[in-house]
């Protein structure tokens, strides 16, 4: 399993199956500011407020000159379902081979009930318009979380 690329750390590429049909890779963001959001799982309810929540700010991340992306190995087929349900406005991505959450360093080992399963560790990375990591979330606690992500966006030149 990769490490977590850290700050001024160049993004681990990706090239994955995304809602709606088609793909997205990270060449698709330059001169752009992304905030690459990797959750659990699609209908759970600290990832669907966490989805909620960037969704409502969806307009304010724009006018930041950030576009929002989640990423799950759910695939891409439930992340339709998702985002009609919920009525979404942030791009999902699917990982189900884990290889980009490898990448990026959130596919982790996780314990519950004394099971030990891989799953997914709720991070947030925010990169710039170079495709270079300029701040890190990890273990995302789901409150006040989008709107802590959106200032740094703000601030990120």
């Amino acid at each position: 399993m990769a490490d977590m690329p850290g700050i001024g750390a160049k993004a681990p590429g990706f090239n994955l199956e995304r809602d709606g049909g088609g793909k997205a890779k990270l060449a698709d963001f330059k001169g752009r500011k992304l905030v690459l959001y990797f959750y659990p799982k699609d209908d759970t309810s600290g990832c669907t407020t966490e989805a909620k929540d960037f969704s409502a700010l969806a307009k304010d991340f724009e006018k930041a000159g950030a576009v929002v992306v989640g990423v799950s190995p759910d695939p891409a087929k439930k992340h339709d379902r998702f985002k009609a349900k919920h009525d979404l406005a942030v791009m999902l991505l699917s990982d189900e081979s884990t290889a980009m959450l490898e990448a990026w360093g959130v596919w982790k080992e996780k314990s519950m009930y004394g099971r030990k399963y891989m799953g997914v560790e709720r991070t947030t990375f925010l990169i710039d318009g170079k495709g270079i990591v300029r701040q890190i979330w990890p273990k995302v606690k789901v409150a006040g979380h989008a709107q802590a992500v959106l200032e740094a966006a703000r601030i990120l030149s």
